[in-house]
């Protein structure tokens, strides 16, 4: 399966495994929420360069699946960019 981001309507950003895709429903495996990054200016250069500030990104942890209804972006993830990725640690909202 392909490495990749995905934008939705209303859920956020996405990067995970292409499982499926039909129209804009995306089914997602071993997937993370992008919920806030720094040091990419935007999904494409997050997309080919990864970040370069990875304590300062909010990543949640990584779900087995998650099935997107709203998918208007797909982006192609490099390998650089998939291994700054999974360097960013883990986010959790304060107590």
């Amino acid at each position: 399966m392909k490495y990749v981001i995905v934008r939705t309507t209303s859920a956020g950003v996405f990067a995970g495994y292409l499982e499926s895709r039909c129209g804009q429903e995306v089914v997602l495996r071993s997937a993370r929420r992008l919920w806030y990054w720094e040091g990419a200016a935007s999904l494409s250069q997050l997309a080919v360069d990864g970040v370069n500030r990875p304590f300062d990104c909010k990543f949640p942890t990584e779900v087995d699946r998650v099935q997107l209804l709203e998918a208007i972006e797909i982006l192609d993830v490099t390998e650089k960019a998939k291994e700054s990725i999974a360097a960013v640690p883990i986010w959790k909202a304060l107590k």
